[in-house]
């Protein structure tokens, strides 16, 4: 086949997403797809933010992005909406609207990762579109009740499949007329790719995993209480216990005048950041491994993960790891946003306080930690809840085949 058969004949997909999470699920069917499917050309439209994850794969973005105040969390402070709204959150979706129907209007199928915004763009194309529902869940309150316009763009013909984050969702929508509705795995699964790094810890000691979050500034203020927390669990273990925190890059980025934000961070609590990634603290005798580029090994080796995340939270809960949060006073992470985690992932996750964290939430967070360690009853159950809220990896490429089963297949595409 020449170059321009080639060209007549190549098909265009949409991905639509609105949130970190959703994005970093997106990218994992992306990277499959253009495994299975090399001949199609992708799009993307993230809503919410600069949509970074598409832009690091070379991902074509087709309209306007942009990082509003809340960051997409408006259901954990209303008030958040107001300040989008005045920082132009209107003109910018209707710019995204039409940038979706005019790309869209070429494609042969859309993918939607998200709730009712994706959603109503997927339908506005006038395409077929599958849904992958990220933050819906049966287990907030075993039941599905979604408002009238996501049921009638879920129900629509239109939507040819809805995938869901967990088997006992698919189940339950099913049961209520979805028909359409499967569960094939949790993709950001797909995303732990262990590096291999050293990560130069001592192979006979419990570790921590201290995971602050990657949205700034809130990663900042979320990893001096969680420095604090490691202070003060130190004690606990006369024996010893290590502790390593995985760190947004951002928070290594040096700014005007060459002063990275975890410097700050560090020099608030006493603690001094050495450049070859450590963090020490000369009055409680402590060594805190800092590392911003291996997640997934960190999550891998670690006994317990202290956690001040979302998607990050899920994937460890996959792994198995036992959880302990203690509030923020976000955006994202409060307690509403952590009270919502222990409904979704159950016994795995343990949050310490209801308000945003005090020093005494911290000592209590530590004698939780101390007696998680030591709890190998729970810890199996953990293992075991992992696999029931969460599974295994290969979500991001089974939901790939079916797309292309469904939409693209054709004498072009690799099988």
């Amino acid at each position: 086949m020449n170059s321009l058969d080639s060209q007549q004949t190549t098909k265009k997909v949409l991905f639509l997403s609105n949130g970190h999470g959703e994005d970093l699920n997106a990218i994992q069917i992306v990277k499959a797809l253009r495994k299975q499917a090399p001949d199609v050309e992708i799009g993307a439209m993230p809503i919410v933010g600069y949509g970074n994850a598409y832009r690091n794969l070379n991902i074509k973005i087709i309209g306007p992005t942009e990082a509003l105040p809340s960051g997409g969390f408006v259901y954990n402070d209303r008030f958040k909406l107001l300040e989008d709204i005045r920082s132009g959150l209107f003109t910018l979706l209707w710019q995204q609207i039409q940038s979706i129907r005019k790309y869209g209007d070429k494609c042969s199928a859309i993918f939607a990762i998200g709730d009712v915004v994706v959603l109503l763009g997927a339908y506005l194309t006038g395409k077929p579109y599958i849904s992958f529902m990220v933050s819906s869940s049966a287990y907030y309150e075993h039941k599905m009740q979604y408002p009238k316009l996501t049921e009638w763009l879920l129900k629509s013909d239109r939507c040819q499949q809805i995938f869901t984050r967990d088997r006992y969702t698919a189940e339950l929508l099913n049961k209520q007329g979805y028909d359409k509705a499967r569960f094939v795995g949790f993709p950001a699964m797909d995303a732990l790719e262990l590096t291999g790094k050293d990560l130069q810890l001592s192979p006979d000691l419990p570790l921590v995993a201290l995971l602050p979050g990657s949205r700034l500034p809130e990663a900042g203020t979320n990893l001096q209480l969680l420095l604090d927390l490691a202070i003060a669990t130190s004690p606990l273990f006369p024996d010893g216990i290590q502790f390593c925190a995985a760190v947004t890059p951002n928070l290594c980025l040096p700014d005007a005048n060459g002063m990275m934000p975890i410097q700050q961070v560090a020099a608030q609590g006493g603690w001094e950041y050495h450049p070859t990634g450590y963090l020490t603290h000369p009055e409680h005798q402590i060594k805190l491994r800092c590392i911003d580029d291996a997640f997934a090994d960190i999550l891998d080796r670690c006994d317990l993960v202290a956690g001040m995340a979302g998607t990050a939270i899920e994937q460890a809960v996959g792994l198995g790891k036992p959880i302990m949060q203690i509030p923020g006073a976000g955006p994202q992470f409060t307690y509403t946003f952590a009270e919502a985690q222990m409904r979704l992932l159950g016994s795995s996750i343990q949050t310490i306080g209801t308000k945003p964290a005090t020093a005494e939430t911290i000592t209590q967070a530590a004698q939780a930690i101390q007696r998680t360690l030591g709890d190998t009853t729970y810890l199996q159950q953990c293992r075991e809840n992992g696999l029931e809220r969460i599974g295994d990896k290969g979500g991001g490429d089974a939901m790939a085949r079916i797309f292309v089963d469904r939409f693209l297949k054709t004498d072009l595409l690799t099988r």
